[in-house]
């Protein structure tokens, strides 16, 4: 049997599976994590199920060309949860997986062990272990890592361990019901905080203001110059509801940092305005809880990956 400073030694291999593109990565070893090979191709999720399990294989069997290494096993971050009862996905946002015996799939595809875990969660992970929260906060003993982006995402991480909870579920704050006018939502409620708070909302609300459609960048630049009332506004209701959303959290497990990472978490307001919209909802007379960006950028899912 191996001992724990062996494998502690041995490359990584892990998979960042998004909706629109898929990356891959070899690690040299938990002890020292730095990147061996590197890669990315297109998801094509829109072509099913199957083609998404092929564009897994595929990327695998370019690292080990690329790489001469043969990984004994992978790690896979995905979109929605391995549901731990039925074996299948949910939840997911990129549809085709949900009600899919994914892990099974890619076992057989691969021909090795594989370690799945929902993408926030490889987020939250690599943060709390390699990122921002070990840098600023040693000691941090609970870490809540947000992926506010395409789609609102969290994941716990709490003594260096990743909280999946008994349905697969932990962390998915994205799913709480939030406001009504967010309407739809694909999970099938209506008013999630995915649904007023994600990117795609955000341009949304814009949207439905002005009657023409900015990319959340140039709406956001828009609101910085103060020229258009209509950005202004769509930031504003992104820090007064982010702060109801974000303080529910906070109120149940009281963590030491919250890392926000995803394209909406890159705006600067969250960090100051977000975290004081956030006290006025705590159970407490000040807030404590530290409020960091993300260390590892876009690789702080495909280290996640790695890391299981």
């Amino acid at each position: 049997m191996e001992n724990s400073a062996t494998s502690n030694q041995q490359p990584l291999c892990g998979i960042d599976l998004g909706g629109t593109k898929t990356e891959g990565v070899i690690l040299e070893s938990r002890d020292n994590p730095r990147v061996l090979h590197r890669m990315r191709i297109p998801t094509e999720a829109g072509k099913g199920y199957e083609h998404i399990v092929n564009q897994v294989g595929k990327l695998v069997e370019m690292l080990s060309d690329e790489s001469g290494l043969q990984p004994a096993a992978v790690g896979i971050g995905h979109p929605g949860t391995l549901d731990p009862n039925t074996g299948v996905i949910k939840n997911a946002n990129t549809t085709a997986l949900n009600g899919r015996p994914f892990h099974k799939d890619l076992e057989k595809r691969l021909g090795v062990p594989v370690r799945l875990a929902n993408d926030a969660n490889c987020f939250a992970v690599a943060e709390a272990t390699l990122g921002g929260v070990r840098q600023r906060l040693p000691n941090a003993e609970v870490v809540f890592g947000v992926i506010l982006g395409t789609g609102v995402g969290g994941g716990w991480v709490i003594h260096g361990k990743v909280i999946n909870g008994r349905q697969g579920i932990g962390g998915e704050w994205g799913h709480n019901f939030l406001d009504e006018s967010g309407g739809p939502c694909y999970c099938g409620r209506v008013g999630c905080v995915e649904t007023v708070i994600s990117g795609p909302a955000l341009e949304k609300f814009y949207q439905n203001l002005t009657l023409r459609h900015l990319p959340l960048r140039d709406i956001v630049a828009a609101a910085e110059t103060g020229d258009d009332p209509a950005a202004t506004q769509t930031l504003d209701r992104l820090i007064h509801f982010f702060g109801k959303a974000i303080a529910v959290v906070i109120n149940i497990m009281d963590p030491d940092a919250i890392v926000l990472g995803g394209g909406v978490g890159n705006i600067e307001r969250l960090y100051t305005d977000g975290m004081a919209e956030a006290g006025k909802y705590l159970f407490n007379t000040r807030i404590d809880t530290v409020f960091l960006k993300p260390e590892l950028g876009d690789s702080a899912g495909v280290f996640g990956a790695a890391l299981l």
